[in-house]
């Protein structure tokens, strides 16, 4: 049995205010757990994305979360979870003012991004991207695979 305060955790560059990664301290070998804080137009993750062999639950504490999905926008307030399957395109996305927490989870723990897309201004179009650490290590950079534009900036 392994036991954690959050707010002891660590947090880690993102598309969030706040994400802490909750897997290590637990000890957990077999899911991945994040914490998660969203303000005002934060995400998830850092575009609509699907992952390879990993299935997600996102559970929402508090807040609304509006998830882009394969079949349109699904909105998903607190007290709600919503499962994607793997290999199924999401994005979750904080639309309101009022601040979400929220707990991803994410079996097995271990799993390859299948593909991420972000608005490209240079193709005019979504397209994949890539993440690369910037700066002195302080930040992270989204890249268009199609023309290699700059599509985005986190710390």
């Amino acid at each position: 049995m392994e036991k954690v305060t959050i707010e002891n955790v660590d947090g880690r560059m993102s598309a969030a205010a706040v994400r802490r990664g909750l897997s290590d301290p637990l000890g957990a070998t077999d899911m991945a757990i994040n914490y998660y804080e969203l303000a005002s137009g934060d995400s998830f993750a850092f575009g609509y994305h699907a992952h390879v062999g990993q299935e997600e639950a996102f559970y929402i504490q508090s807040g609304t979360v509006t998830f882009e999905t394969e079949n349109g926008d699904v909105e998903v307030e607190s007290g709600e979870v919503i499962r994607f399957a793997p290999g199924e395109f999401q994005r979750g996305v904080n639309r309101d003012d009022e601040r979400v927490v929220a707990l991803a989870l994410g079996a097995p723990r271990e799993s390859e991004l299948d593909e991420m897309r972000r608005e490209c201004e240079e193709c005019d179009d979504r397209t994949p991207n890539t993440i690369e650490m910037a700066g002195n290590g302080d930040e992270l950079v989204t890249y268009c695979l199609d023309c290699g534009a700059e599509t985005g900036r986190f710390d």
